[in-house]
C-alpha cells in the first residue's frame, strides 16, 4: 500500500500523544508536532518537526496540517483545567484542518462516553448516554466527528481502551491513585473493591494498535471505531498483585482510595474534581470487547501484565535505581 506518511500529532508532550508520535516515527513516518515553545522542545526532543503554534488557534493547526495524511488529536487541557471551554474548540480546529487537507483524524477514545445503560459489556455500537460532565463533552466530540465523516468532510479513527498505565503515561488512575510517581511503593491505594472487574490498557500497546490500524487505511470506514481488550482485571485484584510482584513485597499494604479527600478538595483542584466524577466506573464492572479489532488486525498488541507493570513503575521512578518520570 502506498500512503502519504506525514502526520501531525497534537498533544505530543502527553502520554498517548507522545507514545503514538514515537511509534509513528519508528515506522518511518515524518512526524510534525505543534507546541507553544517549539524551539525549546526541538532542542530537548529531536526526531520530530516541532512547529510553533497553539492548538487553540485554528490558523496554527490548519497550517501545521498541510500535506499530512493523519492528524492525531491527543491534546487535552493540562491538569483537566477549563475542559468545558477548551476541548471542543480544539477539536473544531482539528476538524477544519482535516477538511482542508483530507487527513484522517485519530482520536483516543474513552469509556466516559458511556453511562450505566451500556454496562457491563460495551461494544462499538453501544449507546452513548454519559452521566458526567466530562463524559458529555467526550460524547459531543464523537458526535461532531461522526457528522463530519457522514457528510464526507473528514475521515475518523477512534480507538477506545481501558484506564491507561505506562512508563510515560500522563494523568491516569495508576499513577494518580494506585502509586505515587517518584516514590517507592509502600502502599497501594485501590479505587475499586474486590470482586469488581476493571479494564486497564498498557499505553505502548494502545499506541501500537492505533498505528497498525492507521496503516490499514484500506480496511477502515470513513468513521471507524475500535475497542481494545487490554488487561481485564476480573475481580479487582490482578493489578494489585502485579504491583506487589514488581516491588517484590507479596504482603505490600493495600489501602482503600481516599475518595472523601477528593470530595473536600475538588472545588479547588480540577484534577480531583475530574477523578471524583469518574467514581461510578469503579462501582460496576465495565468491559469493552475487541472482536471488531481482531477482525482487522488478527491479534491485539498485548504486553504481559507483569512486564507492563514493572516497566511502568520503573518509568514512574517508583523502583530502586529507576529514573524520574518524564513526559516525552
Amino acid at each position: 500500500m502506498t500512503q502519504n506518511r506525514n502526520a501531525l500529532v497534537l498533544g505530543a508532550t502527553g502520554g498517548i500523544g507522545g507514545e503514538v508520535a514515537r511509534r509513528l516515527r519508528a515506522r518511518g513516518w515524518n512526524v510534525r508536532t505543534l507546541h507553544r515553545d517549539a524551539t525549546r522542545m526541538a532542542a530537548g526532543q529531536p526526531g520530530f518537526t516541532w512547529l510553533q503554534g497553539d492548538a487553540m488557534r485554528r490558523e496554527d493547526v490548519v497550517s501545521a496540517a498541510r500535506g499530512v495524511s493523519l492528524i492525531v488529536h491527543a491534546v487535552n487541557p493540562p491538569g483537566y483545567r477549563n475542559w468545558g471551554e477548551l476541548v471542543l474548540p480544539m477539536l473544531d480546529n482539528t476538524l477544519e484542518a482535516a477538511r482542508e487537507t483530507g487527513a484522517r483524524i485519530l482520536l483516543p477514545g474513552t469509556v466516559y462516553n458511556y453511562g450505566p445503560n451500556a454496562f457491563p459489556d460495551v461494544d462499538e455500537t453501544s449507546p452513548q448516554n454519559p452521566v458526567t460532565r466530562k463524559g458529555a463533552i467526550r460524547a459531543e466530540m464523537e458526535r461532531r466527528l461522526r457528522a463530519a465523516a457522514a457528510s464526507g468532510e473528514a475521515k475518523v479513527l477512534i480507538v477506545r481502551a481501558g484506564d491507561f498505565f505506562g512508563p510515560k503515561a500522563g494523568n491516569n488512575w495508576f499513577s494518580q491513585g494506585l502509586v505515587k510517581p517518584g516514590q517507592s511503593v509502600t502502599v497501594i491505594n485501590s479505587p475499586g473493591k474486590q470482586g469488581i472487574g476493571h479494564q486497564w490498557a498498557y499505553l505502548p500497546d494502545v499506541a501500537e494498535t492505533m498505528v497498525q490500524l492507521v496503516e490499514r487505511e484500506e480496511a477502515l470506514e470513513d468513521f471507524a471505531t475500535f475497542h481494545m481488550n487490554g488487561h481485564w482485571d476480573d475481580d479487582g485484584t490482578r493489578m494489585v498483585e502485579a504491583i506487589r510482584r514488581a516491588v517484590g513485597t507479596p504482603g505490600l499494604k493495600l489501602s482503600a482510595f481516599p475518595w472523601w479527600v477528593l470530595g473536600l478538595a475538588s472545588p479547588f483542584v480540577p484534577l480531583f474534581r475530574e477523578l471524583k466524577e469518574m467514581r461510578y466506573l469503579w462501582k460496576t464492572p465495565v468491559r469493552m470487547r475487541n472482536a471488531r479489532l481482531l477482525g482487522v488486525l488478527g491479534t491485539e498488541p498485548h504486553t504481559p501484565l507483569d512486564e507492563a507493570v514493572h516497566t511502568t513503575l520503573v518509568g514512574l521512578g517508583c523502583l530502586p535505581g529507576s529514573a524520574s518520570p518524564s513526559s516525552l
